[in-house]
C-alpha cells in the first residue's frame, strides 16, 4: 500500500495558501466582467464613424510632436533662437503631414491601411510632406535665419515616422474589423437592385454579411440571387428597432416610391439618431469610391453636393496648374524626350509620334500626341480597337515605355494647349466613344470635364480590353466629377507616382 507522504496538516497548510495566492470563483467572474465591459466599451467607440480619424490624428500629433523634439534634443539641434521658432515650425510640418496623409485616405475609415498599397501611398506622401514642408521652411529661412532647422533632424524625424504610423494604423484597422466582424449591413430590398448590388459586394474586399429585408414580404425565405446567396427575411420593424446591436448600417436597395410612408420615417430616425442609412451610390461612394452607373439618371449632373461649377474657383486654379506645370515639364523632360525620340526612330523607324483623333472636354474633337509604342501600319477596318496583355503589336521598346507610363509625354503639349488637363478621365479614341456612347448609359457625362493624363480610373482600374471594362471605368470617372477637387486630384497624383514606380502601366 501506498501512503501520501504529507500529513493531513500539511495538505491543509498548501490547501490554505493555494486559496490565498488563487482568486476565487465570483472574483475571476468579477474580473472578467470588468474586463469585458472595458472591451465592449472599446469595440463600441470603433464602430463610430469618427473613431478611426481620431485615433490616427491624435496619434500622428503625439508621435512626430515626441520624433521631432526628441531627436532635437538628442541632436542638440542650435539653429533656433527661440522656443517660439521651434513651436512655429513644428506646428507647419505638422500640418503639411496632416495634409498629406489627408489626401491618401489616411484619416478614412474605409481605407484598408494594411494592405501593402497603401503602405506605399503613406510612404509617398510623407515623402512628399517632407519636400513641401522643408521647402516652405528654408524659403523661409532665406528671410529670417532663426527659421532654419537641422536638416539631419527633419529627416531622421520623417525617417521615424513611417513605420511608426503605419504600425498604429494596422493596429486601429485591426480593432475596427474586430468590432464590426459580427455585425452585418442591413439591406431593404429584395429585387434585381438588391440583387446586383449583392454580386458587387460579393466580389469586393468587403467581408461583413449581408442581411435582405423584403418591405412586401413577397420573396421572404428564397435567396437574393441563386443558391449560397444569403435568404431574403421580413419583419424589418423589429429589425430596425434592434439595429444597434446587430448591424453596422442599412442599405437601402429598393426604390423610394415602392417604401411606406412609415418606414420612410423610421429610417429617416435611424440615420439621425442610431446608424447611418446609405443609398446605393452613398454606399458605393463610401466604401468603394465609385459611382453604381445603374443607380443614376438623366437629372444626375442636376443633384446638390457636385463640385464640379464653371465658377468654382479650383476649375481656373487647375487651369493656371496646368499651364505652370506643363511647361516647366516640357522644358525638365527635353533630354528625356530626345532620348526617346532617338532611341524610337533607330529602332522603328517613322513615325516618332503616334496622332488620333480623341473626344475632349464637351464632346470636342482634338488630336493627342504619345510616343509610337506599336508596329505602324495601315489602320484596318477589322482591326481590335483594343490593345491587350502581350499585344504582338507593341514595340520592345514601347513595352518599356508603357510600363513606366513615358509614352504620355508628347501629352504635355496637349496640357499646355488647353485641349487636356494633367488630370481627368482617359481621353478616348472617336471610334471607341462613338461606340461606347450607344451601348452604355450616361457614358457622355464624362465628357463634362477636360480628359487627362491621368485620372481616378486609371489609377483604380486595369487597362480595358472590352466594354465590361469600359463600364467599370465609367464608375470611377463618374466618382471624379462628382468629388471634383483638389483633394482628389492630388491624391491622383500620388497614386500614378505609385503606378510609375512599380510599372503598373500598359
Amino acid at each position: 500500500m501506498i501512503t501520501d507522504p504529507l500529513t493531513s496538516a500539511a495538505r491543509n497548510e498548501l490547501l490554505v495558501e493555494s486559496s490565498l495566492e488563487q482568486p476565487t470563483w465570483d472574483e475571476a467572474k468579477a474580473a472578467k466582467t470588468v474586463e469585458a465591459t472595458r472591451r465592449g466599451h472599446l469595440f463600441s467607440m470603433a464602430r463610430q464613424e469618427w473613431f478611426s480619424a481620431f485615433a490616427y490624428m491624435i496619434a500622428d500629433i503625439a508621435t512626430w510632436v515626441l520624433f521631432y523634439g526628441a531627436i532635437s534634443y538628442v541632436r542638440r539641434d542650435a539653429f533656433f533662437v527661440s522656443p517660439l521658432d521651434f513651436v512655429l515650425v513644428d506646428l507647419l510640418t505638422l500640418a503639411v503631414l496632416l495634409q498629406a496623409l489627408y489626401v491618401v485616405g489616411g484619416y478614412d475609415r474605409n481605407t484598408e491601411t494594411r494592405s501593402l498599397a497603401y503602405a506605399m501611398e503613406h510612404i509617398l506622401a510623407v515623402i512628399g510632406a517632407a519636400a513641401v514642408s522643408s521647402l516652405l521652411i528654408y524659403s523661409a529661412a532665406a528671410y529670417d535665419q532663426t527659421m532654419k532647422p537641422s536638416r539631419g533632424v527633419m529627416l531622421v524625424s520623417f525617417i521615424a515616422f513611417i513605420p511608426c504610423s503605419l504600425g498604429y494604423r494596422r493596429l486601429v484597422r485591426r480593432l475596427v474589423a474586430s468590432s464590426t466582424a459580427n455585425r452585418a449591413f442591413l439591406v431593404v430590398g429584395s429585387g434585381e437592385l438588391a440583387a446586383g448590388f449583392y454580386r458587387a459586394y460579393h466580389g469586393s474586399t468587403n467581408r461583413q454579411r449581408l442581411e435582405f429585408v423584403d418591405v412586401e414580404r413577397q420573396r421572404v425565405g428564397q435567396h437574393i440571387a441563386g443558391p449560397g446567396s444569403p435568404i431574403i427575411e421580413g419583419d424589418i420593424v423589429t429589425k430596425l428597432a434592434n439595429i444597434d446591436e446587430r448591424y453596422s448600417g442599412v442599405i437601402l436597395a429598393e426604390r423610394v416610391d415602392r417604401l411606406r410612408l412609415d418606414l420612410l420615417e423610421m429610417l429617416v430616425r435611424t440615420q439621425f439618431q442610431r446608424i447611418r442609412v446609405y443609398t446605393l451610390e452613398s454606399f458605393y461612394e463610401t466604401h468603394w469610391r465609385h459611382v453604381p452607373v445603374h443607380s443614376i439618371d438623366p437629372f444626375w449632373p442636376l443633384q446638390m453636393g457636385f463640385q464640379l461649377a464653371r465658377n468654382s474657383p479650383y476649375h481656373y486654379l487647375k487651369r493656371l496648374f496646368d499651364l505652370a506645370f506643363s511647361s516647366v515639364a516640357l522644358v525638365l523632360c527635353l533630354p528625356v524626350i530626345a532620348v526617346i525620340v532617338l532611341w524610337n526612330f533607330l529602332q522603328n523607324g517613322r513615325p516618332v509620334l503616334f496622332r488620333q483623333v480623341r473626344i475632349g472636354c464637351e464632346g470636342e474633337p482634338f488630336t493627342i500626341l504619345k510616343f509610337r509604342t506599336m508596329s505602324h501600319r495601315p489602320t484596318d477596318e477589322t482591326e481590335d480597337i483594343y490593345t491587350r496583355d502581350g499585344d504582338p503589336r507593341i514595340t520592345k521598346l514601347g513595352h518599356g515605355l508603357r510600363k513606366l507610363r513615358l509614352d504620355e509625354l508628347p501629352q504635355l503639349w496637349n496640357v499646355f494647349r488647353g485641349d487636356m488637363s494633367l488630370i481627368g478621365p482617359r481621353a478616348e479614341w472617336t471610334k471607341c466613344a462613338e461606340r461606347y456612347e450607344k451601348k452604355i448609359p450616361f457614358y457622355h457625362f464624362r465628357h463634362l470635364v477636360k480628359p487627362g493624363i491621368t485620372g481616378w480610373a486609371q489609377v483604380n482600374y486595369p487597362y480595358g480590353e472590352s466594354d465590361a471594362d469600359a463600364i467599370e471605368k465609367l464608375k470611377y470617372d463618374l466618382y471624379y466629377i462628382r468629388h471634383y477637387s483638389l483633394k482628389l486630384d492630388a491624391m491622383i497624383a500620388l497614386k500614378t507616382v505609385h503606378v510609375m514606380l512599380f510599372g503598373r502601366g500598359r
